[in-house]
């Protein structure tokens, strides 16, 4: 008989030895355990006790140090590991204990009352028999836990009752704890019912929550594994709790509402923490009604109730956070006996085991961020700031329905001077820390422009370690609600109003600073639009330095430049942007690196104390400096320019190469912004009348204008342009007035201002420039010998009339024949016509009319009027030039009347309107011309 009890005990034992070589969470842990103890013995596993209880778990690094279990002190107890006994007189527990089939290993492991039913239900029989079974045997004290009134059923029902629920602890199969994974369900021995198994990283296995409080007793038909409660059959799901328990009907109508019911009757792995429909009545009304109008955030606020895990509360031993169904995380804790859900105390009932995970019953709702509204994800932390927007009124101005985001800064950022200012300055101020959208941390991004309530424009900045909103920086902490989000923030927020260069300017701490970038060319860059941090040196920086040392200092441009430009670093780093401690490398528009340090919240470049920091301008950051900067590694090739430099920088000692020359810095870098005005002149419209009467010429000219508009065109081009500009003078005889017209010509690079002049009379001379439909009015005068010629062009965009006059005026002389009057017009018409046909594109059929009414020996005027069809029509008025007379009266009655027939386009009496284009010539008898100019 002994004989195969060996072999067994040797066959277990090398199945032990394969047990430990792929051991578990509960195996490391039992090590553990043994290692703490190893100075009591061999085999002897250190324990610890909650005070005033009887719970003992095997020890944890956490909970050696901490010597507490869930917030409880507990005592360290030395006993024998599983499988081993103590012997007398000798030390720890260098025994083996016998082996023996299951029924007697139940006594070993002080299972008494599980062997006392398991005898009691005929189940002996079965467990002492041939076979390979798992029992999860319950302790002694388990049974003493489970409620009377059910033990007492069991008991008076052995054969059947006691018999099924005994079986319902075991597995037709041996599996140690290294085999209980995690999540998975075993067959049970009664009806095949499932056994629910969970096994912890910390080393805690439970069976349908039930924990295993002593592992792997092998037997020779199986295995014994003790566990701290006596286990129930289960068979709902958490649907189906839900649905008949009368506690959680709240519950269960908002599941079925928000979509989430059907859920909890599928298979899986959860834990619900379930509140009872009192915890819903001691919500505020109209924050549940606002929930349950919106399905979104209703599902949200249930899924922030549900895990994804199974947690057991016997594997809770200190708090852990855990995520849910909802996407953001909850910390699951214990204070003693109780459960604790974001460290409070509010579970009512434990370990509700279902087929698909498990149910905590309690007495509040918990409230995820994303159900709540902006303004309810301010905390403590920055309650002077929600305070601060109730009482100016900006919380009424948020509406529900819109997103924002709350830039939230810290109760401390309001000192007791903030919170003297002017309220109205105070509401500006808090403005600017509202967004009118809503912003998570995952959606900002470098340069990002947010919209404040105000109005306001705010520049986000991204760096290794921080994220920051103009100069102040984010901490740990954001929130995402239902319609906005929520960032705490170090200080308050300064939006940056003006340039880098007014900053410089209004301060007047930097006068030679400016002056020497006005010199080196490089001014533009401190005014024009761009991301750039500026180590400025004060005036204090030239202390001592006479009007020939800044001179000197400005007589090499290249040096100049090298110098300011290291200065400058393209992109903007605010103090709380610099990663601590550790120097952070800042490559110069120079080319050198700068080298920055940020300790304590002050800064250092090139290991100088910066006297103030983060004033920021809307195209950079200025960090201001009471020395020059400059290369350590760059030489100077100049002796009287090392001289004085070494009296400005005496962080360095700067190197001296005779000879040495500054490389060419192209000024690629700096936009520059081209400023076009263009006055658009009212469109004026002048009739004149010629009155003819005798040596004296009147002429009425009536003006129509419009209002005047100016168009703006500004281009930015990167790099240096060059300008060009030509004058062209035409030159002919003296007039006693001079018309400049300027026409600018735009290119990529490059621009060409062209500048012509004409001299001539200034009241004809008139150039209009506008946008699309342009409108172009050119006039030149020619004069020539012994006729002055006046040609006429007028462009317009719109429909109108394009009109070209040629003019050719009379002369004093006599012409003698009628021979050289026809030859001069001959030659004056052939000249027009050459002109009109350069410009044949524009004509489809033109008329010329010629009539020539001469007397012999007098002097002529010969007008040609070109005419362009598919235009209004040009209504040609009567002949005045018969009316001899100085009658103002009549000559204002005869201007009102043209007036009229050119406005209403009416034909006058005895003349025909001109319907097509046509080009008309008539002669007039001029007036002789003085022999005297002067007369």
């Amino acid at each position: 008989m002994k004989l195969p009890s060996l072999a067994a005990l040797a066959l277990l034992l090398a199945l032990s030895s394969l047990d430990r070589a792929d051991s578990s969470a509960y195996d490391k842990i039992v090590t553990h355990s043994r290692i703490r103890a190893k100075n009591e013995g061999p085999n002897v596993c250190a324990l610890q006790q909650v005070m005033g209880t009887k719970k003992k778990y095997f020890s944890t690094c956490r909970n050696w140090y901490q010597g507490a279990i869930c917030g409880k002190k507990a005592t360290v107890l030395y006993e024998c590991c599983p499988g081993y006994m103590k012997l007398d007189g000798k030390r720890g527990c260098p025994a083996v204990a016998p082996i023996d089939n299951i029924y007697g290993t139940l006594g070993l492991v002080k299972a008494t009352t599980t062997q006392k039913y398991s005898d009691m239900s005929k189940l002996r029989e079965e467990i002492e028999g041939p076979g390979s079974y798992t029992m999860f045997a319950p302790s002694n004290d388990a049974w003493d836990l489970l409620d009377p009134e059910v033990r007492g059923g069991l008991v008076s029902n052995v054969n059947i009752e006691l018999y099924n629920a005994l079986r319902y602890h075991m597995v037709n199969r041996r599996l140690l704890t290294k085999d209980l994974k995690n999540g998975i369900t075993l067959t049970s021995m009664y009806q095949d019912l499932g056994l629910y198994i969970n096994h912890y990283s910390n080393g805690v296995v439970t069976v349908n929550c039930a924990r295993i409080v002593h592992g792997n007793q092998v037997s020779t038909n199986g295995v014994v594994h003790v566990l701290d409660r006596v286990i129930t059959a289960v068979g709902n799901t958490i649907k189906d709790v839900l649905e008949v328990d009368d506690d959680l009907t709240t519950l269960s109508t908002l599941a079925q509402e928000s979509g989430l019911l059907d859920k909890l009757g599928e298979p899986g792995q959860m834990t619900l923490f379930a509140p009872t429909n009192e915890a819903f009545d001691k919500m505020d009304r109209e924050v549940l009604e606002r929930l349950k109008n919106d399905k979104g955030i209703l599902q949200a606020l249930l899924k922030y109730h549900l895990l994804k895990s199974v947690q057991c509360s016997e594997a809770i031993m200190a708090g852990a956070s855990y995520e849910t169904e909802e996407g953001t995380n909850i910390e699951i804790g214990c204070n003693g006996d109780s459960l604790t859900v974001n460290g409070v105390k509010m579970v009512l009932k434990k370990d509700l085991v279902t087929s698909n995970g498990v149910i905590h019953l309690i007495d509040q709702v918990l409230m995820p961020d994303s159900a709540k509204q902006v303004m309810e994800l301010i905390g403590s932390s920055q309650s002077t700031f929600s305070d601060m927007v109730a009482e100016l009124g900006l919380a009424e101005a948020m509406r529900p329905e819109a997103e924002y985001t709350l830039l939230a800064p810290l109760n401390s950022v309001f000192s007791d001077e903030i919170m003297r200012m002017d309220q109205r300055l105070l509401k500006i101020i808090l403005q600017n820390h509202i967004v009118k959208l809503k912003m998570t941390l995952s959606q900002l991004y470098n340069g990002q422009l947010l919209e404040t309530l105000g109005g306001k424009l705010l520049r986000v900045f991204i760096y290794r370690t921080a994220v920051c909103i103009e100069n102040a920086c984010m901490v740990r902490g954001s929130k995402e609600g239902s319609n906005g989000a929520l960032h705490l923030m170090k200080t308050l927020i300064k939006p940056a109003e003006t340039s880098m260069f007014q900053i410089l300017k209004v301060d007047g701490r930097f006068k030679i600073f400016l002056s020497l970038m006005k010199t080196a060319g490089l001014i533009d860059l401190l005014h024009q639009e761009g991301a750039y941090t500026l180590f400025a040196p004060t005036d204090d920086a030239f202390a001592g330095l006479s009007e020939e040392d800044l001179a000197l200092l400005s007589s090499d441009v290249n040096a100049l430049r090298t110098i300011l430009l290291y200065h400058i670093s393209n992109g903007i780093f605010i103090n709380g942007g610099l990663e601590s401690g550790v120097t952070n490398l800042l490559k110069s528009i120079q080319g050198r690196n700068l080298q920055v340090l940020s300790v304590n919240n002050s800064i250092q470049v090139n290991s100088l104390n910066v006297s103030d920091n983060d004033l920021m301008a809307s195209n950079g950051v200025i960090h201001v400096v009471k020395t020059m900067l400059y290369p350590g590694d760059l030489p100077v090739g100049q002796q009287d320019l090392l001289l004085l430099l070494k009296r400005l920088i005496k962080y360095i000692q700067i190197k001296f190469i005779p000879g040495f020359s500054y490389t060419v810095i192209p000024l690629t870098f700096i936009k520059r912004t081209i400023t076009t005005e263009i006055t658009m002149e009212p469109e004026i419209q002048t009739f004149t009348r010629v009155i003819q009467t005798g040596p004296n010429v009147t002429t009425v000219t009536k003006v129509i204008e419009n209002e005047p508009t100016v168009t703006k065109v500004t281009r930015v081009i990167e790099g240096e342009p060059t300008f060009t500009k030509v004058t062209r003078v035409i030159e002919g005889e003296v007039d006693p007035s001079v018309t400049k017209v300027t026409r600018i010509i735009e290119g990529d690079l490059t621009f060409n201002e062209h500048t012509r002049v004409v001299e001539g009379d200034p009241s004809v001379i008139k150039v209009t420039v506008e946008g699309e439909p342009s409108v172009t009015k050119v006039t030149r005068v020619i004069q020539g010998e012994p006729t002055i010629t006046k040609v006429t062009r007028v462009i317009e965009g719109e429909p109108t009339i394009t009109k070209v006059t040629r003019v050719i005026e009379g002369f004093s002389g006599e012409l003698d024949t009628d021979g050289e009057l026809k030859r001069i017009l001959e030659e004056e018409v052939t000249r027009v016509m050459e002109r009109l046909e350069s410009d044949a594109h524009i004509l489809e059929e033109e008329e010329i009319k010629r009539i020539i009414q001469a007397e012999g020996g007098k002097g002529f005027s010969t007008s040609v009027t070109r005419v362009f069809p598919g235009e209004p029509r040009i209504i040609e008025g009567p002949d005045f030039s018969k009316i001899d007379s100085d009658n103002p009266e009549l000559i204002d009655a005869e201007s009102e009347r043209i007036t009229k027939i050119i406005r209403e386009g009416k034909p006058v009496k005895k003349r025909l309107a001109v319907k097509r284009g046509a080009v008309a010539m008539r002669r007039k008898r001029p007036m002789r011309r003085p022999a005297n100019p002067r007369q």
